[in-house]
């Protein structure tokens, strides 16, 4: 107890600028949670019959998944494929990604009309078998799990349990081929979600092959997100680092560029080809056509590129500018699919646009995720090396 009660302490400066700003919007956000489970979706959200998804759904999951697909490719090329360069981040990574999916989860029964439902996946309420909603649900439930299975080692580490930390470890690799197999199903899947508002979707972005895109867009996505927040822990947290792992950094941003690179050229030639499948050219020229244009071009193939040259001249800041281009790309592409390009045809004045109380929520999940990370790294051995009876 003397142990736990001492890890529950500050560490380091409370009154920092993070601190200062992010204090008051969880806690706005916490009595605005609050009064949204008292008084209902209608309280503080602009959702409406004709609009039932909004910026709790649009961002907090679709792009918030979207982005935690970083720890689903590194677990890949890591313990599949076996290369060891990317290792002193993998802790980190997994960690992000499991505490995504825990809070954009939490996210999800918010946006509920009904939050005692979220447990019928479960419980055999009605099971709907057919259902890719169902799906889902119970992939993000079972890939939780196995996120939690394969970052447990670092608890046990952090509490000196080491029989629970070797059993923990012998599971590891099983929970990653778990784990990957449920990923690459459910990115797709909340794709596919989309493929039954054919009618509401403007045809610039509806496709059959919806499913694929949130796929491919998936690994890039997670790792221009790893590649910005390993930029931010490699100076936050630079006092757990060893020589090694610092010597290392600017290796594995180059690399993780290269995989960008790849996998948003093969995103970019396959939307090309839909592109001219689909045969939509009287969109091209009207408002929408340069909006779709600006996705396509300004914020996929622009970073591809700068990814690619980022990695040839081994220049780590436009990797950066390319990563941050990219998760505003992402950002923009999963709301034009749920919000933005949805029901295009509504005028402006009767579509739906997020209440501010629905983006400062947001932000409050956002900022706590941020505070349970830092906590959980400042103590347990994500970023530094595990304790010396590891080795």
């Amino acid at each position: 107890m003397v142990f736990i009660r001492g890890e529950l302490r500050p560490k380091g400066n409370i009154f920092t600028p993070f601190n200062i700003i992010s204090v008051p919007v969880i806690l706005l956000g916490a009595i605005l949670i609050a009064y949204r489970m008292v008084k209902g979706l209608g309280s503080i959200t602009n959702l409406s019959q004709d609009f039932p998804w909004g910026m709790w759904i649009g961002f907090d999951v679709m792009t918030g998944v979207a982005f935690a697909g970083g720890a689903y490719v590194l677990t890949f090329v890591v313990y599949i494929l076996r290369i060891e360069k990317y290792h002193p981040i993998i802790r980190a990574t997994v960690l992000n990604g499991f505490l995504a999916y825990v809070f954009y989860a939490g996210a999800l029964v918010i946006d509920l009309g009904r939050p005692w439902h979220i447990f019928n996946p479960v419980i055999g309420n009605k099971f709907g078998l057919s259902s890719v909603l169902f799906l889902v649900a119970w992939h993000f439930i079972l890939y939780m799990i196995a996120e939690f299975i394969e970052i447990s080692p670092a608890f046990a580490e952090w509490l000196g349990l080491k029989r629970i930390k070797k059993i923990l470890a012998s599971l590891t690799l099983g929970a990653v081929v778990f784990g990957i197999t449920l990923s690459t199903l459910h990115q797709s899947g909340l794709g596919a979600l989309f493929m039954m508002a054919k009618g509401k979707i403007h045809p610039l972005w509806y496709t059959e092959f919806i499913p694929v895109l949130f796929f491919v867009s998936s690994i890039f996505a997670g790792l221009s997100l790893v590649i910005f927040e390993g930029t931010i822990s490699h100076k936050v947290f630079s006092q757990q680092l060893d020589d090694e792992h610092r010597r290392s950094h600017s290796d594995i941003l180059i690399g993780l560029a290269k995989g960008c690179s790849g996998a948003m050229f093969a995103y970019f030639f396959l939307k090309i080809l839909i592109f001219m499948h689909g045969r939509h050219w009287e969109y091209v020229f009207t408002g929408w056509g340069q909006w779709y244009l600006l996705e396509l071009i300004g914020l996929v193939l622009v970073p591809c590129y700068l990814f690619l040259r980022g990695a040839m001249y081994k220049n780590l800041t436009i990797i950066r500018i390319a990563a941050i281009l990219t998760m505003i790309g992402v950002i923009i592409n999963r709301l034009n699919y749920s919000i933005i390009a949805f029901k295009w045809y509504i005028p402006l004045p009767a579509h739906y646009i997020p209440h501010w109380m629905e983006i400062e929520t947001t932000l409050a999940i956002v900022f706590a995720e941020i505070w349970v990370f830092r906590w959980i790294v400042n103590r347990m051995p994500i970023l530094r090396k595990p304790p010396a009876w590891e080795t």
